[in-house]
């Protein structure tokens, strides 16, 4: 199982509020995790950097995971611990107060997928029967689309695009939604930030995890395209490759 994570901080933004990385437990089980930072005096970016290194750090503790249920559970809990630790730090700090962030992490194990998410980054994934988007942002605008109040094209240029409902330390109590999907060898997952998918529409997100390429210039060549279009805002990826039945030490 490969993957690779990749973060830039696009052409109009002065610093990079986003983070991620790939993170390995002790039997060898991969989580790979993206966060948006959000909040004024750079807040965003220590939002995003704490919910990386607090669920990281929490995994590379953990031992072997078998069912889908005790994956779901963990991660649901881990992001409400992420939560408060958030809440807290900006209690006892005014320079982060009312900092938040999005979060989207995914356990990938041999047979399935446990993912987890809050706000608007994505997962998709990759496989035989074609490409997928998995999470639902946890946005106004979804609403509306949902609802039927507006299509998926007026979304895109709705103006209040950006309106999250859901974020990481901004509630004491945050739900993650959290679900199991069973993937396949060549299955590929992206999991990404709103600076590269409001610039890459699905088809191209497609096209370009469909290359025979190694992970590592695809997601070059995506950030690349999207800092064409305008760069607006930070852009995070992480791509993973089901490449093997097992990873040596994997249950």
């Amino acid at each position: 199982m490969k993957a690779h994570f990749q973060t830039d901080q696009g052409q109009v933004r002065t610093h990079n509020e986003d983070s991620g990385g790939v993170f390995f437990n002790r039997t060898g089980q991969l989580l790979a995790i993206v966060a948006d930072g959000m909040g004024g005096h750079q807040a965003g970016d220590v939002a995003s950097q704490m919910t990386i290194s607090f669920v990281g750090d929490r995994w590379e503790q953990t031992d072997c995971f078998d069912s889908s249920e005790e994956t779901e559970a963990w991660l649901s809990d881990i992001l409400q611990e992420t939560n408060q630790e958030l809440l807290d730090h900006a209690r006892e700090n005014e320079a982060c107060a009312g900092m938040g962030t999005t979060v989207v992490a995914t356990v990938c194990t041999a047979d399935f997928v446990a993912v987890s998410h809050v706000g608007d980054s994505r997962c998709y994934k990759l496989d035989m029967d074609g490409f997928t988007q998995i999470t639902e942002d946890h946005s106004l605008v979804n609403e509306l689309v949902r609802s039927g109040q507006i299509s998926k094209d007026d979304a895109e240029h709705h103006p209040r695009k950006n309106v999250l409902l859901k974020a990481l330390g901004t509630d004491d109590e945050i739900a993650a939604d959290t679900q199991t999907i069973k993937w396949e060898i060549d299955s590929k997952l992206l999991l990404c930030s709103d600076g590269l998918t409001n610039k890459l529409a699905d088809d191209e997100l497609s096209s370009f995890l469909k290359k025979d390429q190694d992970i590592e210039t695809i997601c070059s060549d995506m950030i690349e395209l999207a800092n064409d279009r305008g760069g607006e805002d930070n852009i995070s990826l992480i791509i993973v490759h089901h490449d093997t039945a097992r990873e040596e030490g994997e249950a």
